[in-house]
């Protein structure tokens, strides 16, 4: 099809055989070429107004908002504007399942529109319109790639997100067994906002495992497992870790686990973790991962909570050069809970030799089973326990505000297909890819995309046990190498302090088998977008920057690799069924460019339906502050182009003399600096502007603290936002208090900001706990 039929009628007639051979519209016309049409528009863009009277509207404003912006090219190196378009790169977009407009303007039904950006967004525009619009139509095309038992009711999905319309309530699942009523403390309904595919039968390990192998991909590797020590590795296939996992779920039926009993799992990133995952949904039970990093007594309280039938651990894990003992971790948290009426009768532990040897780890005769010695005998067949769509699959505790962890309970077959979605979409996923996130299932980003949005699409992936800088900063980029890994998922929090780390640890290795590149967790500052685009992308790798949460079960807000530009640090646009909404402090929905609260209007597939035991507090958290809508508890900024901006936690907000300031915004400002690496900002009390800015600032390795330093430092804050953001106090960091996924304990940091030394709490989940003690020792430094 001639790149011609891109043109109305209009412009059509304006292109004859006479008009200027200098035209690189006419060019493109002329030579029927893709590759003419990208060079137009960015031919158009270097020569200002020359060709305007000549354009299209949409091509018009395209080219006037890149002139501003100084448009890149993916595979040509971003600048340091941080409002800076990356136009995707043609020949990915021609083989991404939502290509960009060089591959659907061809279509002979494509009609300009008045929207610049219809250009890029064409193919995607036509599927969230639908998404929206026909939402049962839309989810049960994307459910009917999976097995269903029983196809789901009429009804996909009811809804209810106002309160002031009665409980935010779903009947969940009438025939499950996790209403046995001596567990929980739930009422005679699991109550959420929505329900989805209600009346449907399946199972999810059934479509991660069975239903691959059926297609012919038993033989294919469904994980690379990567130890703690350089050259120790394993690997199972689809058929292998079946077996594996119907092994499991039999022993877990032999010891009275049944459908809808729950079972924790304390595990580190041992092949054994995903395996008892899909054991316990092969058979109905509901698993509780707790990450293996949580201190006993933060153990205890889930236990306590939801009354598990057995816990499955290990004895010890090696991260890095430290060996951490789980098993005692264990033995302590099982004894208080017993002295607090909840005891568990059987704990599965795994002899991970390589951290502690059998000998060496404390034993219960009547309690403890080594794992090795036990479940290989169980058969490798097990039969699947088919479960309604809304039957619980996982509880996962998140922290809260009050200091209580939320029990945030997810079920199946909405979570399945919108997992399934996201990763397929997000990630452009094709059959061929190795992928690789770097973290732990003990968080959501490790049930969603290191197990079951990966595996439902027949993925390869890999599981790394250590920590990214072991033993050295280049551990991340061997291993790269290593499997070949095409899509790489991390947090921005790594980024930044491998950026810190120097580029030679990155270029030393190839990397040329990445594709595309993945953040998640917080907001991305331009800078480390940059560096992770231009350095470990070598500037050809499109970043999905993904905006989600522990409670929205997948990506809601996300690039879509080729299939529009994106902007360093912007999340972009909604996922497929999401609708973001911008809201004032009266809940008033705000239109086009702005800034507030982020909440979400209407239900999607992958949302959790409450918090476990607390209904009260679900709704009082998610659906009061604005009747109506989910509120995320996210602060969010829409662009002119209609780009959506993560600010941060709204609680993350400092009120200075009145000025209500991001602390993302802050640390953007601050990591913008050439000399800081990483930057960590809160507020404190203040007695005359009532809050106060208190900077945690680690600089780029080499460079030394001092006080010019500071000044600085301040000065790039006051030119970047204002005077009035600029921070009180600089604190230099070594380090900041991190859990082993990246997540920044921002509330030690207030502690040692307001000098509440004394109220730190718990921190045996940090990757580091010696940080703490550094931070202290350089406080009035």
């Amino acid at each position: 099809m001639a790149v011609n039929a891109c043109f109305n009628h209009n412009y059509r007639r304006k292109f004859t055989v006479g008009a200027s051979h200098l035209d690189p519209f006419m060019a493109a016309a002329k030579t029927n070429s893709i590759s003419s049409l990208f060079k137009a528009i960015r031919a158009t863009t270097d020569a200002g107004n020359r060709f305007r009277s000549r354009l299209p509207v949409t091509i018009h404003r395209l080219s006037s908002g890149l002139s501003k912006r100084k448009a890149a090219v993916l595979g040509e190196a971003v600048a340091s504007d941080d409002d800076h378009l990356i136009l995707p790169d043609q020949d990915f977009s021609q083989q991404a399942h939502i290509p960009s407009f060089q591959k659907v303007i061809l279509s002979p039904s494509f009609s300009l529109s008045t929207d610049s950006s219809t250009l890029y967004r064409f193919q995607y525009q036509e599927m969230y319109k639908r998404s929206i619009e026909d939402p049962s139509g839309f989810w049960s095309d994307m459910a009917s790639e999976f097995y269903w038992k029983k196809k789901w009711d009429h009804q996909v999905c009811s809804e209810n997100l106002d309160i002031r319309k009665g409980n935010i309530n779903i009947e969940v699942g009438n025939h499950i067994s996790f209403i046995h009523m001596q567990h929980y403390r739930i009422h005679n309904q699991l109550m959420g906002f929505s329900q989805w595919f209600k009346g449907g039968v399946t199972n999810i390990c059934y479509n991660c495992l069975d239903r691959n192998i059926e297609s012919g991909n038993g033989e294919k590797i469904a994980i690379h497992w990567e130890g703690n020590e350089p050259g120790v590795d394993d690997s199972l296939t689809y058929n292998q870790l079946l077996d594996r996992v119907c092994q499991l779920a039999n022993y877990l039926k032999q010891n009275g686990v049944k459908k809808g009993d729950s079972v924790i799992i304390y595990l580190p990133m041992l092949m054994e973790l995903p395996i008892s995952m899909l054991a316990c949904a092969r058979i109905g039970a509901v698993h509780s991962v707790v990450f293996a990093g949580f201190s006993a007594e933060s153990l205890e309280q889930r236990i306590i909570d939801c009354k598990p039938k057995i816990v499955i651990t290990c004895n010890a894990v090696k991260r890095g050069s430290k060996i951490i003992n789980l098993k005692d971790i264990v033995d302590s948290a099982l004894s208080e809970s017993s002295q607090n009426g909840v005891c568990v009768g059987l704990c599965l532990t795994s002899a991970n030799e390589s951290a502690m040897k059998r000998e060496a780890t404390k034993w219960i005769k009547e309690r403890d089973v080594w794992w090795q010695d036990d479940v290989p005998k169980y058969s490798t067949k097990c039969d699947v326990e088919w479960v309604d769509g809304e039957d619980p699959l996982f509880l996962l505790y998140t922290s809260g505000s009050t200091g209580k962890p939320k029990g945030v309970l997810h079920t199946t077959a909405g979570y399945m297909i919108y997992t399934a979605a996201t990763f397929k979409y997000a990630f452009d996923y094709k059959q061929s890819d190795i992928y690789w996130c770097t973290a732990d299932c003990g968080w959501i980003t490790g049930h969603s995309y290191v197990a079951y949005g990966p595996l439902l699409n027949g993925a390869t992936v890999v599981v790394y046990e250590g920590v990214p800088n072991y033993p050295d900063p280049g551990r991340c980029w061997d291993i790269v190498d290593k499997y070949k890994v095409t899509i790489f998922y991390t947090a921005p929090t790594l980024v930044r302090s491998l950026m810190r780390d120097g580029d030679e640890y990155v270029t030393r290795y190839s990397r040329k088998s990445l594709r595309v590149l993945g953040s998640v967790g917080e907001p991305i500052n331009p800078s480390a977008w940059r560096w992770f685009f231009n350095v470990v992308g070598d500037s050809r790798c499109p970043i999905s920057d993904t905006w989600w949460q522990t409670e929205t079960g997948g990506f809601m807000i996300t690039p879509l690799p080729g299939a529009w530009p994106q902007k360093p640090g912007s999340a972009t646009f909604p996922f497929f069924g999401v609708q973001p909404v911008i809201v004032d402090e009266k809940g008033k929905e705000m239109k086009g460019e702005c800034s507030g609260y982020l909440c979400v209007k209407t239900s999607w597939p992958g949302a959790f339906r409450t918090l476990f035991g607390d209904h009260e507090r679900y709704e009082t958290t998610y659906f009061s502050a604005f009747p109506g809508y989910y509120f995320s508890g996210d602060g969010c900024r829409r662009d002119k182009d209609g780009y959506y901006w993560l600010t941060g936690r709204v609680d993350d907000v400092i009120n200075v003399s009145g000025h209500r300031i991001g602390t993302a915004e802050v640390e953007s400002a601050l990591v913008s600096h050439p000399k800081c690496a990483e930057a960590a900002v809160v507020g404190v009390e203040h007695e005359v502007k009532g809050q106060c800015i208190y900077a945690f600032v680690t600089p780029v390795e080499g460079v030394a603290y001092s006080e010019d330093l500071k000044k600085s430092l301040v000065l790039s804050v006051r030119t970047n936002i204002g005077a009035f953001a600029a921070p009180d106090k600089i604190h230099w960091a070594p380090g900041l208090p991190k859990t082993r996924s990246g997540k920044i304990m921002r509330r030690i940091l207030r502690k040692i900001a307001s000098r509440q030394l004394d109220e730190l709490g718990d921190t045996s989940t940090l990757a580091d706990p010696n940080v703490v003690d550094q931070l202290i020792a350089l406080a009035d430094s």
